[in-house]
């Protein structure tokens, strides 16, 4: 079990995730675009790789060259340490592949 993070943690770690956002009181959010097609599957792979590693898994959505991805903690109810760690990961991957 993860432990729910407060108003407070969740803005401080929003504030340490540039490009993700709130979508709702359990979700967090990110769009990237990628210069290509291969560069947004090939992006996806590393995720999908990192989200088994971790065992928490974003909701991720492919259009083309640009991906969304949607992390909550749905055993909890909320968000946690879980998805703002995952958070982090993702972002790493994006600035690696060239996201904008």
């Amino acid at each position: 079990m993860a432990e729910l993070l407060g108003e407070d943690a969740i803005a401080q770690a929003l504030d340490g995730l540039p490009g993700w956002q709130r979508e709702d009181d359990a979700t967090i959010v990110r769009f990237a675009k990628l210069p290509s097609f291969r560069e947004a599957i090939a992006t996806v792979g590393d995720v999908a790789d990192l989200a088994e590693e971790a065992d928490h898994h974003p909701d991720m959505d492919i259009r083309f060259n640009s991906l969304k991805f949607k992390l909550s903690t749905h055993s909890e109810g909320g968000l946690t340490a879980k998805d703002t760690d995952l958070a982090a990961k993702i972002s790493s991957v994006l600035d690696r592949r060239g996201a904008s």
